[in-house]
């Protein structure tokens, strides 16, 4: 995905932040193993080795078990405090470990990490297992779900109390102990395959480079992209070539900018072949063993599919309403697609193409349709789209002006990597609120996407408390010796969006860690970062980071009017290869008791039955969609970013009527919203501030599928 949240119930691969080897004669101190000596309890980086990791972590894991056994071994009647509290409270050791290997587990994915995630994977899923299916422990929760009334619950303890209730119960509490035991083995061999599908991905993304010797077919390219793919085979050994992987940044050059019509084809095959080459690497036997054991998981747990399973606790409940509202956005889009497609063929056409318009020549067309059009390319403008500008001139100035938040850079903080930049943040009464990170640039061993994750948890209670370290990480295009970071329009777009996320787990003021932050259901996690992105292409907004890198030149309006103009264009493309992602992760988890899959015909007799257009493919093929084969957090739960794309579009019309920068609007937003977490129902706090049940039609229209 552009935008990828991550979890911290997934095991994935862990990312070396070591400091190398000890100097002689000096003890090593495990540095988990005590309090940070940090300033906001920032992780010591510096003083962290791999070899911390695994001692650490066991410790976590024996001093968890000892919490929980004194929570079961209590003589007194079961009450919030002394249970569910209790419960949301421990850990602190184990999470504190936990929280540094998931933050950086696609980062820094060396040989030696992936080594050590397999021994780390199976431990964090059998430890889960062990509490989730804790019997004496689900029965003192019990005791305080089935007695909330009599105990006098608030309407917050009774919420937590509830979530976590219902999370024994999908983890197999209810289970009888045999039941409990085929549970965990599913789970034991359903995290082994998900590592080793998240490791098939990397590999092949890194590892297959397209090789250029004859500088003609780099004609296109902008000098940034040509100098990267130098530098890189100049690094691999080929000197006098040019080298290009089909990462996210190179890939969309190369398939938007590149003149040579067999070298796009070429960057879109390797990309679209990723883990399904026939090779060690394939994930299609990964993906047939993860599917059946998920039917297997939702069929011992009392579901008919894992379709069923997955969409019972969150907002759209049944399949039929996430297809629902799927269908309303695909249909016009596919209808819009077809427009597009004639638009291109024709310039083709005229152009001297004798081809029919395919995948690869999608990205192309457009951007050349476009500036027929609109007399507007992106090269344009992306001058004046440079990073720090972008984030403290337009993230960072958002953030001010809607929430009174300041950014100050903590130059001696300890960092992961030396790309990372941490800043401390402030609220209006200059009180420290949070810590933030940035990691922006792509390295060999970080995985593709963007994200927002935290390295500790929000907590807020009786005069107790501790603020969130939140970050934020990307792969956009990097600096070259020539000129800086200079970002395209998405990339842009999703600075703003993981700063959405960033901001929700920054402002938060719930009391409790299980319902601080970003633990929402997970089809309204996605709806504040996208509705930030809105503030990315406001006049007001552009006008203040859009600054040309050389000149310091502000983006004339007339380009202004062209980024706005053309923030419709190419829409139906964009929703048609979204929409059909989602599509098919709920048709994959609809299956029942399949084996023998053949992935690829899979895919195509899908696409067949949506009605999926030849010249758009599916965001993401199933050997490299992470978003649903590497941990369950998304699985069968792509859908939700078209689910919170509809709440957001209706939430913006409360910022459209009252402005984009009011303050009132950004209070209102804040209180209900990113402050309160997970303390109210999502729809009872979306209805509290729009007035109104979702609807489709702002979407369709901010996108240009419906006048």
């Amino acid at each position: 995905m552009r935008k990828l949240f991550l979890s911290t119930a997934a095991a994935c691969c862990l990312a070396l932040v070591a400091s190398g080897a000890n100097k002689k004669n000096v003890k090593h101190q495990n540095p988990f193993m005590a309090p940070y000596a940090t300033q906001y309890g920032i992780p010591p980086f510096d003083k962290i080795t791999i070899a911390d990791y695994l001692p650490a972590l066991k410790a976590g894991i024996e001093q968890h078990n000892e919490e929980i056994s004194a929570i079961v071994a209590q003589r007194s009647r079961a009450d919030f405090d002394n249970t569910v509290l209790a419960l949301d409270n421990s850990g602190e050791l184990f999470n504190k470990v936990a929280y540094v290997y998931y933050a950086l587990c696609e980062s820094d994915n060396t040989p030696e990490m992936q080594k050590l995630s397999e021994q780390i994977a199976p431990m964090l899923t059998a430890h889960n297992d062990e509490i989730y299916m804790n019997e004496g422990l689900f029965q003192r929760i019990k005791a305080v779900h089935d007695n909330a009334q009599k105990l006098g619950l608030t309407k917050v303890q009774l919420r937590l109390t509830d979530k976590y209730y219902k999370r024994f119960v999908r983890n197999g509490a209810l289970l009888s102990e045999a039941q409990k035991d085929t549970l965990k083995d599913i789970n034991k061999r359903q995290a082994a395959l998900e590592l080793s599908f998240t490791n098939n991905v990397m590999h092949e993304i890194a590892n297959n480079v397209i090789l250029v010797d004859d500088k003609a077919r780099l004609s296109g390219l902008s000098q940034q992209t040509i100098d990267d793919a130098a530098a890189l085979a100049a690094k691999r050994g080929e000197q006098g070539k040019w080298a290009f992987t089909a990462s996210g940044a190179t890939r969309l050059a190369v398939l938007t900018s590149a003149d040579d019509r067999a070298l796009r084809q070429q960057m879109y095959e390797t990309y679209t072949n990723t883990a399904s080459r026939g090779n060690e690497w394939d994930n299609s036997k990964n993906i047939n063993e993860i599917i059946l054991l998920r039917q297997q998981k939702a069929r011992l747990l009392g579901f008919e599919t894992f379709a069923d399973y997955a969409l019972d606790p969150v907002m759209a409940k049944t399949v039929g309403n996430a297809e629902k509202l799927l269908y309303q956005i695909f249909n016009p889009a596919v209808a819009k697609v077809k427009e597009e497609v004639a638009d291109m063929q024709a310039y083709a056409d005229a152009h001297g193409g004798n081809f029919k318009i395919a995948p690869w020549d999608y990205y192309y067309y457009a951007e050349k349709v476009k500036k027929e059009k609109f007399n507007f390319s992106e090269d344009e403008v992306r001058p004046y789209f440079e990073l720090n500008s972008v984030i403290k001139n337009g993230v960072f100035y958002c953030a001010n002006k809607l929430y009174g938040l300041t950014f100050t850079e903590l130059k001696k903080a300890p960092k992961y990597n030396p790309e990372v930049t941490v800043y401390d943040v402030k609220d209006a009464s200059g009180k420290h609120l949070a810590v933030f990170m940035t990691d922006y640039f792509p390295r060999a061993t970080k995985a593709q996407g963007a994200w927002m994750s935290e390295l500790n948890s929000e907590y807020n209670y009786e005069g107790k408390s501790e603020r969130p370290i939140v970050y934020n990480v990307a792969s956009f295009t990097p600096a070259t010796k020539s000129m800086p970071s200079l970002l395209t329009i998405d990339e842009v777009q999703t600075a703003f969006h993981e700063f959405g996320h960033a901001l929700q787990g920054m402002l938060t003021q719930a009391q409790f860690r299980g319902l601080a932050g970003t633990n929402v259901d997970r089809d309204i996690v996605e709806m504040h970062s996208q509705i930030n992105e809105h503030w990315a292409l406001l006049p007001e907004v552009l006008k203040n980071y859009a600054r040309h890198y050389k000149t310091g030149e502000v983006i004339p309006q007339t380009l202004v009017d062209k980024v706005i103009e053309t923030s419709k264009f190419n829409q139906g493309f964009m929703m048609t290869e979204l929409v059909g992602a989602a599509l098919l992760d709920i048709e994959w988890h609809k299956l029942n008791w399949c084996t023998g899959i053949d992935v690829r015909g899979f895919e195509r007799s899908v696409a067949r039955r949506i009605g999926m257009p030849d010249e758009v493919q599916f965001r993401y093929r199933s050997p490299y969609f992470k978003h649903i084969f590497d941990n369950d957090q998304y699985s069968c739960g792509y859908y939700t970013y078209l689910w919170s794309q509809v709440l957001e579009a209706d939430a913006w019309e409360v910022f459209k009527k009252m402005g984009p920068m009011n303050p009132e609007a950004a209070a209102r937003y804040r209180k209900i919203f990113l402050e309160s977490g997970d303390t109210e129902d999502a729809m009872t706090q979306f209805k509290s501030f729009t007035g109104t049940d979702p609807d489709a039609t702002p979407l369709l229209r901010n996108h240009g599928l419906v006048e």
